[in-house]
């Protein structure tokens, strides 16, 4: 409920549209109830075969008699009251003047009654008389006409309302999901590594149309509804409020039923969330790896998990289905069981002529045929929003759920901060220092431990190390993509968790082993290290990666479109354009990890004459196990075990590392097989 609540104020900047669509849902409910009005002169027309005027007529010569005959009782009662006066003081005479009491205030109340019923007839013959025709058929035309005419002016309103509540709930969400956007590609590698984008992409689609769809339900229907109701029991208080009154019992019990389905609805939706964020995550990882699928032969098994995943997913959409249908039909039985109860006893006032029942006054008049069946209709009508508001409390239960799911990764803050506020680095120019660096992913499994490196500005730094002993890691954490655990990591000097993060990140450029590319334009692509590059510099840096001619030689040249992930292009020319991509940014401190791991070795010397040229003057850190890319390299960082346990060049390390000798007999056997 108070994420729900979260979720409502992206609706206020747009509280006039919400105004006057509850403008619209009370004009709405207006109409809606009037039209109820035309049942009883209808029945009239066809029971009675009067015109308007005869039976206006006659009703107010009726109030008439009966006012007389009223008035006759009340000066015969006033009579006999005067005489009461002058007996003696007795018990008799004490009882006697009770009772005269009693039945003249209940004569003059109806008296009371009667004229004021006279004198809105007298008002409403005027008008008859005016505009009515002096025809039955004309007549009920007229009427039916007017209803027609009320139906198609309600159905504006209640256009206007559900478009206006529409446009509400969509500009709710385009911001919502903005926001929601703006935090979360904010937060850390880690935290996205640790959750997976199924999870996200779930909450930014299935998650927000189910919470769209419960402050469309609180915005539309549950102002409409019991707008709608409450115009019907209006008019239907007119006629009894007693009658109405006892319809209206149902309403306490509904509310309990109601909430008891609503609490297992909640906790139904919230689990069949989750189980779509399990199918989103088994589609994205089938498909993303439908390689590796085919290649193993392994269909079936990724048929039979996604048809596990989807069977989980339908029972427990069932049992929301089910909760949901559950309280429609419940709230109509109790809606048909009152209007029963209220029409069995009003069809008692009726054929009796009575007005009272066990003692209690039920109406003021004896109740018409007409007067009862317009009631009905009316307890009916009141009866229909009731019921779709035992679907409305499911859909907000609904709501509340897919808006905690939505907040509670709303909620996560970055453990790497951006320091806005932070001094700005200026372009590096003297070192980068690791002082005691420790870092793990978990507390059990040190990554990093006690690494202690000082790297020159403009030098080249190789690193290398078997896999999994920590290189990536220690070059993620120099644009901070993530904070070490212990010790420091300086540029110039300057702690880099001090510093403005975007200054920091805004002069190094990464190339990683696994390219990814956006389903979009190679030069677009290119041009996202630097937006405000010209066209002439992005097919400079497509030059330096060695991709150029390539691009050229498609149709579309540099507008050729890479499909998802760059699928249309091999490995190689993605990590081209990556490389050219990191060029184009221009960067003081460049990072390259295995970028010509999928490179064949003739591509991979050009690239490296190309490279190596670019590397002057910067800070770059290399990963790799390519002979030419370590020739490079002013000094070789060995990585063992969490730990540097050479620094050297290539020829000092192969004389005193037996790690780095190791390796690179490896790296030779590999070449010669």
């Amino acid at each position: 409920m108070k994420n729900f609540l979260r979720a409502l104020r992206y609706a206020v900047p747009y509280r006039k549209r919400l105004v006057v669509s509850v403008l619209c849902a009370v004009f709405a409910a207006i109409f809606w109830g009037l039209n109820f009005t035309a049942i009883y002169p209808v029945l009239k027309l066809l029971r009675t075969e009067q015109t308007p005027q005869e039976w206006i007529d006659g009703c107010i010569a009726e109030y008439q008699r009966d006012i007389d005959k009223l008035q006759s009782e009340a000066d015969r009662l006033g009579e006999e009251e005067k005489q009461l006066e002058k007996l003696p003081p007795s018990n008799f005479k004490d009882r006697r003047e009770r009772d005269n009491n009693a039945a003249l205030v209940k004569v003059q109340s109806r008296l009371e009654v009667a004229r004021r019923t006279l004198y809105h007839n007298q008002i409403a013959r005027k008008y008859i008389y005016s505009f009515v025709p002096a025809d039955c058929f004309q007549t009920l035309a007229l009427v039916l006409g007017a209803v027609v005419l009320a139906v198609g002016i309600k159905g504006v309103f209640e256009f206007g309302q559900e478009s206006l509540v529409g446009s509400v709930v969509n500009l709710s969400l385009f911001d919502l999901r903005n926001r929601f956007y703006r935090n979360v590609i904010h937060l850390d590698v880690d935290q996205f590594n640790q959750q997976g984008t199924s999870e996200l992409m779930a909450r930014f689609t299935n998650d927000m149309e189910v919470l769209g769809a419960g402050l469309k339900t609180l915005f539309g229907k549950v102002v409409a509804e019991p707008l709608r109701a409450l115009a019907c029991v209006v008019v239907a208080c007119y006629i009894s409020w007693q009658l109405t009154l006892m319809f209206l019992i149902l309403v306490p019990i509904a509310l309990f039923i109601l909430n008891k389905v609503g609490r297992l609805m909640k906790r139904a939706t919230h689990r069949l969330l989750e189980r779509m964020s399990d199918i989103y995550k088994i589609l994205q990882e089938s498909f993303k790896n439908i390689r590796v699928v085919k290649a193993f032969t392994m269909e079936p098994y990724e048929r039979r998990r996604f048809r596990s995943a989807t069977k989980d997913y339908y029972h427990k959409a069932m049992k929301v289905v089910n909760l949901d249908a559950l309280a429609s039909p419940i709230i109509e039985v109790l809606g048909v069981a009152a209007i029963a109860g209220a029409l069995l006893v009003g069809s008692y006032l009726v054929l009796s002529r009575e007005t009272h029942l066990l003692g209690m006054r039920m109406t003021m008049q004896p109740l018409e045929a007409e007067a009862l069946l317009q009631l009905y209709a009316l307890l009916a009508a009141i009866a229909d929003p009731v019921r779709k508001l035992s679907s409305v409390y499911t859909r907000l239960q609904s709501g509340f759920a897919a808006a905690d799911r939505i907040f509670f990764f709303y909620d996560r803050q970055p453990t790497v901060r951006r320091n806005a506020e932070g001094p700005r680095l200026p372009r590096h120019h003297h070192a980068v220092e690791f002082r005691d660096v420790c870092f793990s992913y978990d507390p059990q499994t040190p990554i990093l431990t006690n690494i202690h490196l000082q790297v020159r500005a403009g030098e080249t730094i190789a690193l290398v190390g078997r896999n999994g002993c920590g290189k990536t890691t220690l070059v993620g954490l120099i644009p901070r993509f993530y904070d070490p655990d212990h010790g420091t990591i300086l540029i110039d000097g300057v702690d880099i968790r001090t510093a403005n993060l975007r200054s920091l990140r805004g002069q190094i450029s990464v190339v990683t082993q696994d390219t990814m590319l956006f389903d979009d334009t190679i030069y677009n692509n290119i041009v996202y290290g630097n937006r405000r590059a010209t066209r002439e510099e992005v097919e400079e840096a497509a030059r330096q990666a060695q991709i150029h001619d390539h691009i050229l030689s498609l149709t579309q040249g540099y507008d050729t479109h890479v499909g998802e992930a760059g699928v249309k292009l091999s490995g190689g020319q993605k990590q081209r354009i990556a490389l050219a991509r990191a060029i184009l940014r221009n960067p003081a401190i460049l990072i390259l990890d295995e970028f010509t791991s999928q490179i064949d070795s003739a591509s991979e010397m050009e690239i490296n004459r190309a490279i190596k040229d670019f590397m002057r003057g910067r800070t770059t850190f290399v990963i790799t196990h390519r002979l030419h890319t370590l020739e490079m390299a002013d000094r070789i960082v060995v990585v063992d075990s969490s730990r540097i346990v050479a620094v050297g060049t290539h020829r000092e390390l192969l004389l005193s590392c037996s790690l780095y000798q190791r390796l690179h007999e490896a790296h030779d056997q590999r070449l010669c097989a």
